[in-house]
């Protein structure tokens, strides 16, 4: 191999590293779904779910948070305040209100609510900021919203109306977390992004810990060990560990194109909750994801072109 082509060969290498990782990332997100259902199952509420995901999951944000914030200046009173904010409008209140939904949902159209935090943003900046959306935004959102109303729609006249309740938990889950992604962005500038993720998940850990002993008794902990292992393995393989992946994506193809890989997301949480879940699939669910998929993709591209 020549001097002039190793440098292209290595950062081939590392752009397809880093796609692997992004969308690996993608899907250890997309089990957490799964998990829950599964916990469900074992007659189990929300409230111990999330319990038992974030108590094995806050070791290691803290962790994040330590190591991220090696070297750096300790957080003033103001950025403390903001990420005491962050952390339970996006991470606590959003994981809540999703757990709460998926109750009433299935774990696909869950998945397909929640991948439309790209064009909620763009919403919610138009709404709260008054910045205005671009047309290819708007027809990528009018597309996505489609999708999922063609979901929604046969899963309704299967489910009946507690599909309407669900639907609309996770929806407010999505918006929840859609304002943490647009409230960042300073506080990333500030102290970077992934001291950021470890301080405010570690917040909404504390959050759903202490409420699980606010809301039930001590002996609501008593549950069954498989509760238990699925708490471990949401808390590890689908949430610390897709945080780490997601990571080494973008450092090696940026944030643009990381975030792309993450449309693997709903397709493998559909594809799982047939496979796992035994979730019905049908041409409706096709069509639906494909308009989803389609719509974000095409909002993301727009606000892409439209970014100074």
């Amino acid at each position: 191999m020549s001097a002039e082509t190793a440098p292209a060969s290595a950062a081939f290498s590392g752009r397809l590293w880093g796609l692997g990782f992004a969308m690996l990332g993608a899907i250890g997100f997309s089990g957490k779904a799964i998990i829950v259902k599964l916990s469900y199952a074992y007659g189990v509420d929300a409230v111990q779910t999330i319990f038992y995901r974030m108590l094995f999951a806050l070791p290691f944000f803290v962790a994040m948070a330590w190591w991220a914030g090696r070297g750096q200046a300790p957080l003033t009173r103001t950025q403390w305040r903001t990420v005491l904010v962050l952390g339970f409008l996006g991470y606590y209140l959003g994981s809540m209100l999703d757990f709460l939904g998926l109750q009433f949902i299935s774990a696909g159209l869950e998945r397909l609510i929640l991948y439309l935090n790209p064009t909620l943003v763009v919403l919610l900046t138009w709404l709260l900021l008054g910045r205005r959306a671009t047309r290819v935004q708007l027809v990528g959102m009018a597309v996505s919203y489609a999708g999922v109303l063609v979901v929604f729609g046969q899963e309704l006249g299967q489910a009946g109306w507690s599909t309407v309740w669900g639907a609309s938990l996770v929806t407010l889950s999505a918006l929840s977390y859609a304002y943490y992604l647009m409230r960042s962005g300073e506080m990333i500038r500030q102290i970077g992004s992934m001291r950021l993720v470890g301080l405010a998940t570690a917040v909404a850990c504390v959050l759903c810990i202490a409420q699980f002993f606010v809301l039930r008794p001590v002996s609501a902990l008593r549950v069954p060990i498989e509760v238990v292992q699925l708490g471990v393995l949401n808390a590890t393989a689908c949430t610390v560990l897709p945080v780490w992946l997601v990571m080494l994506g973008v450092e090696r193809l940026g944030a643009g194109l990381a975030s792309q890989t993450g449309m693997v997301g709903p397709m493998a949480t559909i594809a799982m909750g047939i496979w796992i879940l035994d979730e019905p699939f049908t041409r409706w669910v096709v069509v639906g994801t494909l308009l989803v998929l389609a719509g974000v993709f095409w909002s993301s591209w727009g606000s892409r072109k439209a970014a100074p």
